[in-house]
């Protein structure tokens, strides 16, 4: 009993940690802004190289897409994962290949709702 209560307490961390992620990893690796941007909050903090701003979400898509357009990336796997004390924020950091460079690709992401969203991007050369 103990462990069915568990597994229904921890399904939806178990869905953003699975499904959620493997989305947003595919979408950082094929360069796909929009797919990306649907997990994104109403506003993001967006950090590109030694550029940052607080971007409202069709902003930050637009941000992204031109990164994805000056770095096409090649292949994308996720390094690292956490979340906080509470459970109801995480973070994820990726490594993105472009043509010849890499990229860390850091992501905070917090519910809202029923729903894990992006609110934190940063992508910085490694």
């Amino acid at each position: 009993m103990k462990n069915l209560l568990l597994l229904f307490l921890l399904a939806p961390l178990m869905a953003m940690t699975g499904i959620g992620l493997q989305e947003i990893g595919k979408a950082l690796g094929k360069g796909d802004a929009a797919t990306l941007g649907a997990h994104f909050d109403s506003s993001v903090e967006i950090s590109i190289m030694d550029e940052a701003d607080l971007y409202s979400k069709a902003e930050a898509i637009s941000a992204v897409s031109a990164f994805f357009k000056k770095y096409p990336p090649t292949a994308c796997s996720q390094v690292h994962q956490g979340s906080s004390k509470g459970k109801d924020s995480q973070y994820t950091i990726f490594s993105l290949n472009t043509n010849g460079q890499k990229f860390r690709v850091f992501m905070y992401m917090k519910s809202v709702g029923s729903k894990e969203v992006i609110q934190e991007l940063s992508i910085d050369e490694e």
